[in-house]
């Protein structure tokens, strides 16, 4: 005797794919924006590194076009750089629209580094 497939399972697997295809489309925007933050900060974080031998123009000019060559909004490249003695503090803070299906969140980024030199 042959029992008949229904197919539930066949559609279960397609629904399984939809869902992680969306997932990982929706993923890799938000993921990009976090890494251009950490890539940003770790440029702060250079320059602190250098700062005994650049200039403040020097530094705030390197961090506005790295802002600019990452595709970072205007601004990122509002630079707060601050000196006391040997002790620097760079920061920057900027706002990124992450879209979601039927949501649109607003997230904040602060990139910050600072140390001695």
């Amino acid at each position: 005797m042959v029992k008949s497939r229904r197919g539930v399972s066949s559609l279960g697997c397609l629904v399984m794919l939809l869902l992680v295809a969306a997932a990982l489309y929706f993923g890799v925007g938000i993921g990009e924006n976090y890494f251009r933050f950490y890539q940003y900060q770790d440029s702060m974080r250079q320059e602190v590194r250098f700062a005994a031998h650049n200039s403040d123009a020097l530094i705030l000019r390197h961090l506005r076009e790295r802002a600019d060559s990452l595709g970072l909004p205007d601004a990122a490249g509002e630079v707060s750089l601050q000196r006391d003695g040997r002790h620097i503090e760079i920061e920057s803070e900027y706002y990124v629209q992450l879209e979601l299906p039927l949501y649109v969140k607003e997230v904040r980024f602060n990139p910050h580094a600072e140390g001695i030199f």
